[in-house]
């Protein structure tokens, strides 16, 4: 799906300052916004972006009907004893993470400079309100509502939301965040926990293809403008990002324990999901990004060591043996991975 939205969409140089630009007027209102003129490639690229507004709104479906109508066809919720409170904690990191979504959406159409951009942003944020409620919804049925999440998790959100560049929320939220909610979405779906739950989550994983989409799409625009030391910053920031994802899966392995699935299962699954997605910003940008290959190395590397599946050693020196061997049989560049199994 996401390569039919995003297919040879031409790449052009961005306008304004990467931080959060104020208008020049003063007044908050961007009067300057159409004054730019655009080649044939920037024009298309813009209608691009157009779509995927007119298509949120086409495809815009009713959370209160659907969850109702879920309900009431698999004749209520079908979850008991751990298997609950699991399905619970672990949909608490999508609630919470959805209202953070739905914040730097809005965040993202209020100051992204071009129209179309701020349309797409537009219509991502009518999906993160709608995915939120519902989701406020579904874990109200399940009891008593999840009020928070642990310290890691919110550090992975919180580091989004406070980031203090258009691109570092961009690149958080549509290549990292919103592909690692695809992976949980795609694990609980497969093993239908729940019948309401896993088809609850197909209208969600539809939405969220969208919303990856407007990274790749204006994420080159962003790269193309930045200086060196920029760059250096955005791509400093996503490595501690990807370091706090791995804090916030020991902080869920217990629950995904109940679930049957291994942490080594759902890192990756989202690893090789965000691969997909960076393999597609390269197709955009015309060039391979480093941070790629580093990421990969870098996954592989700490996943043996720290989350060992049943049956290996849990010595220090195994473990590290083990990590060293899987970098090195897979070799530093290669990107390309499973993506038959990530095409969202």
């Amino acid at each position: 799906m996401i390569r039919r939205i995003l297919r040879k969409a031409p790449r052009r140089r961005a306008e304004g300052a990467i931080r959060i630009p104020v208008s020049p007027t003063g007044s908050g209102i961007p009067f300057d916004m159409f004054d730019h003129e655009r080649t044939a490639d920037a024009a298309a690229n813009a209608h691009k972006l157009e779509r995927l507004y007119h298509k949120g709104q086409k495809l815009a479906w009713n959370g209160k009907e659907v969850l109702a109508e879920l309900v009431e066809r698999h004749g209520g919720i079908d979850l008991t004893g751990p298997e609950r409170e699991a399905i619970r904690a672990v949909f608490a990191v999508i609630l919470w993470g959805e209202l953070a979504a739905w914040k730097v959406s809005t965040d993202l159409a209020t100051h992204l400079h071009d129209l179309e951009a701020k349309m797409a942003a537009t219509s991502q944020a009518h999906d993160e309100a709608r995915h939120f409620y519902v989701m406020h919804d579904y874990l109200e049925l399940l009891g008593e509502l999840p009020k928070s999440v642990g310290p890691a998790t919110r550090d992975v959100l919180e580091g989004v939301l406070q980031a203090d560049t258009l691109a570092k929320k961009l690149l958080g939220m549509q290549m990292m965040i919103e592909p690692m909610a695809l992976t949980l979405f795609q694990v609980v779906r497969e093993r239908r926990y729940d019948p309401v739950l896993a088809d609850l989550l197909v209208f969600y994983e539809r939405d969220e293809a969208r919303h990856v989409a407007l990274g790749i799409l204006h994420l080159p625009a962003m790269l193309d403008a930045m200086t060196a030391p920029q760059a250096a910053d955005l791509w400093a920031w996503q490595m501690r990002q990807y370091f706090a994802q791995f804090k916030m899966l020991h902080e869920l392995k217990e629950h995904f324990a109940v679930l049957g699935v291994h942490p080594r299962d759902v890192l990756e699954l989202g690893r090789e999901k965000q691969i997909l997605a960076a393999k597609l910003l390269m197709e955009e940008l015309g060039y391979n990004l480093p941070i790629v290959e580093l990421f990969r190395a870098y996954t592989d590397f700490r996943a043996e060591i720290e989350f060992p599946r049943d049956g290996e050693s849990r010595r220090k020196r195994d473990r590290l043996r083990r990590a060293v061997r899987a970098v090195w049989s897979k070799g530093i560049g290669d990107v390309e991975g499973p993506l038959s199994t990530v095409a969202a």
